[in-house]
């Protein structure tokens, strides 16, 4: 995270995503962030824990010193989500937390913006001929959402970003359907934001609770974009 990011969120923030391939956490505190990150799509309920508790000793402090808890709500894999979500629920209930939940798509284009786009096209391989996908400006330094969020084919996507002006892509939609690169000319592809990273997620967690987006644990609320064909998934592809 940029060293502007650091300071501008001043509540204390723990960050958690699994819904990808990637597993990670994240803790900003008094102004400093401690990260833990690992590609582990198999090992997500047994390594997210300890990242947390390593986050946490890390800065020196204890869960009920948190303020908020941001997770990743989705879109991406069905288990991934369910488990970011559970654990969240766990570690926020035992502390009478806050919750906030972090779009995954967002994140990934948070990361794109700190690197310096303006425009983003975040897209996420969901299986099954098709991608999640958002796209997003940045708004003051904020990855902003334009229209909504979507499944579809690769080739049902349509941009409503600028044409005239470079878009960059991230994300596994890209890897899985090249083609989609040939949008608008041509999309550069911004690597450093491939999986969501929890690192990433604070600055947007701390805009929506200023928004007044954060909740009760009793209110998570998971986002699967496609949820009434979860039965659909392939073993090992979800």
């Amino acid at each position: 995270m940029t060293k502007q990011s650091i300071e501008a969120t001043s509540l204390s923030i723990l960050a958690l995503d699994t819904c990808t391939e990637s597993c990670s956490a994240a803790l900003t505190h008094n102004r400093q962030a401690y990260c833990e990150q690992a590609d582990a799509p198999r090992e997500h309920s047994q390594r997210l824990l300890p990242m947390v508790k390593s986050v946490l000793s890390q800065a020196d402090i204890k869960l009920s010193d948190v303020d908020l808890i941001a997770y990743g709500r989705g879109p991406g894999s069905f288990t991934g989500i369910r488990i970011c979500t559970s654990i969240t629920q766990g570690l926020a209930l035992g502390q009478s937390l806050p919750v906030i939940g972090i779009s995954t798509l967002a994140t990934m284009a948070q990361a794109a913006i700190e690197a310096g786009a303006q425009q983003v096209l975040a897209a996420i391989d969901a299986r099954m001929g098709e991608v999640y996908w958002g796209q997003f400006i940045a708004v003051d330094g904020i990855a902003t959402l334009v229209n909504e969020e979507v499944v579809s084919a690769p080739d049902s996507i349509v941009l409503s970003l600028d044409e005239t002006q470079t878009i960059t892509a991230c994300g596994t939609g890209f890897d899985a359907y090249p083609q989609i690169l040939e949008m608008a000319g041509g999309l550069p592809v911004c690597e450093l934001a491939k999986f969501p990273d929890a690192k990433y997620m604070a600055i947007l967690a701390q805009q929506g609770h200023l928004n007044g987006l954060s909740t009760s644990v009793d209110e998570l609320k998971p986002v699967y974009l496609r949820d009434t064909v979860t039965w659909k998934k392939l073993p090992g592809k979800e």
